[in-house]
């Protein structure tokens, strides 16, 4: 049987404050919890309604009761948070390959794609700037559909970090230069930035290499603008498509 006290600490993991205090989040789904189990993320509790190595075993009902899903999908576990979730040192990176920069992406959903993106086209590491969304967000770690156990997410100060990369330093902008008639490296840093806003100012002034994603529609009304997550996957296509 699940205890009061065990779904107060799942439920409270909802809270970024509370996932940083307790340094545990929350995954579900067969999928999701086996990748982050098979990478070596550490659990703390595990709870399914089947069968299950080192989980306990829970009804439907006591999973609703646990899940952030509408509809639970018969496990769910709570993890350690990995070390240093929040300070590493990007500077001992040489970027000998291809890294993604996240310029205060907000919306889970797009961060937790952005993920998926990532490891879908070989990319190991996103860097975060701190007011972009919080990769263990239960959302988040969802919409990753566990490609969080294949990607290095690193929250530092974006500015610090690229001042310091010793690479190309991409950035899509309205101002930019066709992605499609550009020379692309196979290292460097890709920074994507806010839904509303873009790169932030001081981002953008570091940024080495500014690309656009044109508009083939000709209409006079077309979209305004890509969401960031689609305009990530069309860019690293573009990037892996040379490499």
């Amino acid at each position: 049987m699940v205890s009061k006290g065990q779904i107060k600490l799942v439920k409270s993991l909802e809270m970024k404050k509370s996932r940083r205090r307790e340094g545990l989040f929350v995954a579900e789904g067969p999928k999701v919890v086996g990748d982050l189990l098979r990478a070596g993320f550490t659990p703390h509790s595990i709870f399914s309604t089947v069968e299950r190595e080192g989980a306990q075993l829970v009804t439907e009902e006591e999973l609703r009761r646990l899940s952030f899903l509408q509809h639970p999908q018969e496990v769910l576990a709570i993890f350690h948070l990995p070390a240093a979730t929040d300070k590493q040192n990007p500077d001992s990176e040489h970027h000998t390959s291809l890294a993604l920069a996240l310029d205060g992406v907000q919306d889970p959903g797009n961060v937790g794609t952005i993920i998926r993106i990532a490891d879908w086209f070989g990319i190991s590491t996103v860097y975060c700037s701190p007011d972009t969304a919080d990769a263990y967000a239960p959302k988040v770690v969802q919409a990753t559909m566990g490609s969080l156990a294949h990607v290095r997410i690193i929250y530092c100060d974006l500015v610090e970090l690229l001042s310091k990369a010793n690479c190309p330093i991409y950035g899509t902008l309205l101002d930019g230069q066709d992605i499609y008639k550009q020379k692309l490296s196979n290292e460097g840093i890709i920074v994507m930035g806010n839904e509303g806003n873009g790169i932030s100012e001081s981002v953008r002034k570091l940024i080495t290499n500014p690309l656009l994603i044109p508009n083939f529609n000709a209409k006079d009304e077309t979209a305004e603008s890509l969401n960031v997550a689609i305009a990530t996957a069309i860019t690293c296509s573009e990037f892996r498509r040379r490499s």
